[in-house]
């Protein structure tokens, strides 16, 4: 350790979401289904979709770039980069060094980590332990995602949740009052399979079989994910403001992982919580798994909902059954955002392997790609 133990704080943030979006209306041309039907069960209106030459570490890069200059920081003061995230580029190498590469640092380790839509939490839990312990000052967590090319677009229960999409924090170490106040991580095994990507790894590898049997693409028990969402949500949120020493009317803002918005409000209503202190953005992305909470923290600073001083708790639960749990109290200036206004997917680029490119765009959605398009062919 180079340092003794010292105050976590969220310095920087960042958020990215590609520019084609995918409509309910879209989705009633493609699955049995209608846009009162989607709003009604998900609050969800809009989702966005990565560009053919958009992946998790493209996407996730963006967001990290941004959360470093929202920081005032450069890339190379940057000591580890973790991505949260259940659809890397690759099985090896991580996600993470695809994305020190292309953000320009030349020095810190880099490392994925898999919890599913708790994979920011879980992360920034994990950087907080490392500056915390004085062996880094700056740790970059992201959240990232490009679920569209795991979904099954045939099948109308998961095709209207999920979007593509990435957000980003730097944690920094600070012997200043406020930063990180309490965290609260848990798994439950025994739901296991009600979110489940089957095929591709070693329990049933990629083949003939695993390809006809759709397993390729995100399988989801609905009614039982939903009622253990909202239980666990509720007791892991309460188990973080519990540890940071407050009580729920203290905490300024929740930010909730944005996978549904009855969820959301499920939520809420066991808290007791107020739906006007909750930050929802479900409408216009959907369900984006371990990108939500970030990407929601870097909406919610830019429509001036967080202040200096405000305590605020990030909650999330996803597949294995994860849930995890933060309270902070925010401590830097919104205005700091405004250093990474230029910062876009030009600034980024991805190293290719040697293996020739392919077009990974869904091919269900090439008709969506195609006249969003055609204005700029003419």
């Amino acid at each position: 350790m180079s340092r003794p133990a010292t105050g976590v704080h969220l310095t920087g943030w960042g958020g990215y979401a590609p520019s084609l979006v995918l409509t309910n209306a879209d989705l009633e041309r493609m699955v049995e289904t209608n846009d009162e039907w989607i709003v009604t069960r998900t609050g969800i209106r809009e989702r966005h979709i990565a560009r053919p030459d958009e992946t998790t570490a493209s996407m996730a890069a963006v967001a990290g770039l941004r959360a470093i200059a929202t920081a005032g920081l450069q890339p190379d003061d940057i000591d580890l980069i973790i991505v949260g995230t259940l659809t890397p580029d690759y099985p090896m190498p991580s996600t993470a060094a695809l994305v020190k590469e292309a953000i320009g640092n030349r020095r810190a380790a880099a490392m994925d980590l898999a919890a599913a839509c708790s994979g920011f939490v879980y992360g920034y839990a994990t950087a907080h332990a490392y500056v915390a312990s004085g062996m880094y000052r700056h740790v970059l967590v992201i959240g990232a995602e490009t679920l569209s090319r795991v979904t099954d677009w045939t099948d109308r229960g998961t095709a209207i949740l999920f979007g593509d999409a990435a957000g980003a924090a730097v944690l920094s170490a600070s012997d200043e009052p406020g930063g990180t106040l309490g965290i609260e991580l848990t798994t439950e095994p025994s739901g296991a399979y009600y979110i489940w990507l089957p095929g591709g790894g070693a329990a049933r590898p990629a083949g003939a079989a695993t390809v006809d049997g759709r397993e390729h693409f995100i399988h989801m028990k609905g009614t039982e994910t939903f009622k253990m969402a909202v239980r666990t949500l509720g007791s892991t949120a309460t188990a973080a403001v519990r540890a940071a020493g407050l009580t729920l009317d203290e905490v300024d803002l929740v930010i909730p992982h944005q996978a549904n918005y009855r969820i959301i409000e499920g939520l809420s209503k066991s808290l007791g919580f107020p739906m006007e202190r909750v930050f929802v953005n479900v409408d216009c992305y959907g369900n984006t798994s371990a990108a939500s909470v970030p990407l929601a923290l870097a909406e919610a600073v830019a429509a001036g909902r967080v202040m200096r001083g405000d305590r605020l708790l990030f909650v999330a639960f996803g597949a294995g059954l994860t849930s995890g749990a933060i309270a902070l109290q925010w401590t830097e200036d919104p205005a700091n955002a405004a250093r990474a206004a230029a910062i876009g997917p030009a600034d980024v680029t991805i190293a290719p392997g040697y293996l020739g490119p392919t077009n990974p765009f869904p091919t269900a959605l090439e008709w969506i790609r195609e006249r969003d398009e055609a204005p700029a062919k003419g």
